[in-house]
């Protein structure tokens, strides 16, 4: 990991994004941090556009996405264009439609769906990934649905966008998980978890209880390219929240 490899998840700053103004006051101060670049995910009904123009001008790379399955189902060809526009490789889906949740026969027929999406998306130099949570580690006949998803899915086309936080909290070691999507993460998400008054909260990178220093070693094994900063919630404003994560990433970069 390097640190022009580290990026912020703009859904942890979805309040100050929600138009052009905010979001280019915004990605001013996310590069005034030292990022380099960001995920487009959680922003305003901003023109595809403005948002690389905002980019731009703060000198930031898009590094992945994330948008909805049904509209990559219904408007490929205009998700492709946005994604070519932003110099974006990754396009990532942040959730399983609730649909597919339910049973094996729901992950199997998602995994070949996305699949298929996956494989058109790789015609024109672009790559799909799948962000989980913790629903994913419920298991189906000794299965968990993260398995049935790895298990049967194409791994030429379908890749993995592993959020820390929310395999941990399906009581897996996410360090363990990284290894088993081995050669099929380009980007993960760091997000730690901290007690506080006896529950779990999100917390900013190095102030909770995930062992990073063995997550980053897992993830330069791998091959993983982007190391992606989220915080659903965060207890301080969110940009000293994604100051502090990066300055402790910084002091594990090569």
């Amino acid at each position: 990991m390097n640190i022009s490899n580290i990026a912020a998840q703009l859904y942890t700053l979805r309040d100050f994004c929600r138009n052009e103004a905010d979001l280019r006051q915004s990605l001013g101060k996310v590069k005034n941090i030292g990022y380099q670049a960001v995920q487009v995910s959680g922003v305003g009904p901003i023109a595809p556009e403005i948002i690389k123009s905002a980019a731009d001008e703060a000198g930031l790379r898009i590094c992945a996405t994330h948008v909805g399955f049904e509209s990559l189902e219904n408007n490929f060809e205009a998700e492709v264009q946005k994604h070519k526009l932003w110099d974006c490789k990754y396009v990532g889906v942040g959730s399983l439609p609730g649909e597919y949740r339910t049973s094996a026969e729901g992950y199997a027929s998602f995994a070949k769906k996305a699949s298929e999406i996956g494989r058109r998306l790789k015609e024109h130099g672009l790559q799909f990934i799948y962000h989980n949570h913790q629903f994913e580690f419920e298991k189906f006949d000794g299965r968990t649905g993260m398995q049935i998803l790895q298990e049967e899915s194409d791994s030429d086309s379908f890749g993995f966008e592993l959020d820390t936080y929310w395999v941990h909290v399906g009581g897996v070691n996410p360090v363990e998980m990284i290894h088993r999507v081995n050669g099929l993460m380009g980007v993960v998400h760091l997000k730690d978890l901290a007690i506080v008054d006896q529950k779990q909260m999100f917390a900013e990178i190095g102030e909770g209880n995930l062992n990073f220093e063995e997550i980053i070693g897992a993830c330069r094994k791998t091959g993983v390219e982007w190391y992606v900063v989220e915080q659903d919630v965060c207890q301080r404003d969110p940009f000293e929240s994604l100051a502090i994560s990066f300055n402790y990433l910084k002091s594990l970069a090569e």
